[in-house]
């Protein structure tokens, strides 16, 4: 059992299995509504009204389903992740407002407001080595403060 003795040896590979699993559950959830068309974007849009923005109601719920579907994507990627999760973040906010306000019970709402979490906290843990934004845009070590 070296893996339970280990000082998080495996942290990076944990973190590509977190991304991998939860961004392919929300290509899952996501699809649907991108190949729903505009009637049903315009049906997720309408939950903006929550928060005063009443209008253009297709727009913002192609962008729901876009953040699900190619959010999805790039966090298995790993590519662009804190702005991924960002906008999963927003996108995870709006549906658990939508669900309280309709006055669902916590198994209504409770997945959406997990994923927020995940999503909040997932800005801050990074996407590990094993992801394209690694590939792409190393840290530099050695850099120069100019003042």
């Amino acid at each position: 059992m070296a893996i339970l003795r280990s000082r998080y040896t495996y942290k990076n590979l944990g973190q590509l299995l977190l991304r991998v699993g939860i961004g392919f559950m929300f290509i899952l959830h996501g699809w649907p509504k991108m190949t729903g068309g505009p009637e049903r974007w315009e049906m997720l849009g309408k939950n903006m009204a929550l928060f005063g923005a009443d209008f253009l109601p297709v727009f913002w719920g192609f962008m729901a389903a876009f953040a699900e579907t190619a959010g999805g994507l790039l966090l298995m990627l790993g590519l662009f992740f804190r702005p991924v999760c960002i906008l999963l973040l927003i996108t995870m906010l709006v549906a658990t407002t939508r669900h309280i306000t309709a006055g669902d019970g916590f198994g209504s709402y409770s997945h959406a407001l997990e994923a927020a979490i995940l999503f909040f906290s997932l800005i801050f843990i990074g996407p590990g080595k094993y992801s394209l934004d690694k590939a792409f845009f190393p840290e530099k070590k050695n850099r120069r403060i100019y003042s």
